[in-house]
C-alpha cells in the first residue's frame, strides 16, 4: 500500500465493491462467465437480453461495485489531474450518492423515454447493452483502484491506463448498439445527436461540476 496515506476507507468500499462482483457470481456462474467475455462475444448479449427484468439481481449486484469503484478512481483522477483532494468521509459519500444517482435517474428517464415513443423493446434491449458494458467497466475500475492503492506503479500512468480501458470497452458497446439499430437511427440521426449530448455528454459534465464543488 502507498506509504504516504492511509486508504482505510477505500479498501473497505473495494471489497464491498468484490464482495458484490462475487455475489453476483454465485447468484448465477454461467451468466457471469458469458458476461466476463462479452467483447467480440454476442452470445451474452442475445441469451440475456431476453431474460430482463426491471430490476434485475444479477445486474444491480455489479451496479453496486460500479458505483463504488467508479467513485474512488474519480477522486484519484481529479485529484491527480485537477486539483489534489483531502478525503473526507461524509464528502465522499455524497459523491458516492451523486454518482448511484445520476446512473439510475439517467436509466429512469432513458425507459421513460421509450415509454413515451412507445418503443419500449427496443429501448430496454439498448438499454441492457448499455448496462453491461458499464457494468463491465466497473470491473475494471476496481482492478485500477487495486492498483492505485495497492502498489508503488505511478498514479497518472494506472489512471490514464484504466479510464483508456473503460474508453474502448464502452466504444465498443457504443458502435456495437449503432449497428444493431443503425437502419432505425439514420432516418433519425439529429434526435440521436440530441440524445447523445442530453443522456451521454450532459450527466459527466454534471458529475464534473459535483466534484469542483466537493474540492471547495
Amino acid at each position: 500500500m502507498r506509504n504516504y496515506i492511509t486508504y482505510e476507507w477505500f479498501t473497505i468500499f473495494t471489497i464491498i465493491g468484490l464482495f458484490s462482483i462475487v455475489v453476483a457470481k454465485y447468484i448465477n456462474t454461467l451468466r457471469f462467465n458469458d458476461f466476463l467475455y462479452v467483447i467480440g462475444n454476442s452470445k451474452y448479449l442475445k441469451i440475456y437480453t431476453k431474460d430482463q427484468k426491471f430490476i434485475d439481481q444479477f445486474d444491480s449486484f455489479l451496479f453496486i461495485n460500479l458505483s463504488l469503484s467508479f467513485s474512488i478512481f474519480l477522486f484519484f483522477a481529479y485529484s491527480t489531474f485537477i486539483s489534489p483532494l483531502d478525503f473526507e468521509l461524509v464528502s465522499f459519500l455524497k459523491l458516492l450518492f451523486v454518482v448511484s444517482t445520476v446512473i439510475i435517474i439517467k436509466t429512469l428517464i432513458e425507459r421513460l423515454i421509450g415509454s413515451l415513443f412507445e418503443i419500449d423493446s427496443l429501448m430496454d434491449q439498448y438499454l441492457f447493452q448499455k448496462t453491461t458494458f458499464k457494468n463491465l467497466s466497473g470491473i475494471v475500475f476496481l482492478i485500477a483502484n487495486l492498483f492505485l492503492l495497492y502498489t508503488n506503479i505511478s498514479i497518472e500512468i494506472i489512471i490514464t491506463i484504466g479510464f483508456s480501458l473503460v474508453c474502448i470497452i464502452n466504444l465498443i458497446g457504443f458502435l456495437s448498439s449503432f449497428k444493431t439499430y443503425q437502419k432505425l437511427l439514420n432516418p433519425n440521426f439529429f434526435y440521436f445527436l440530441l440524445y447523445l449530448c442530453a443522456l451521454e455528454i450532459g450527466p459527466y459534465i454534471l458529475l464534473y461540476k459535483v466534484i469542483r464543488e466537493y474540492n471547495a
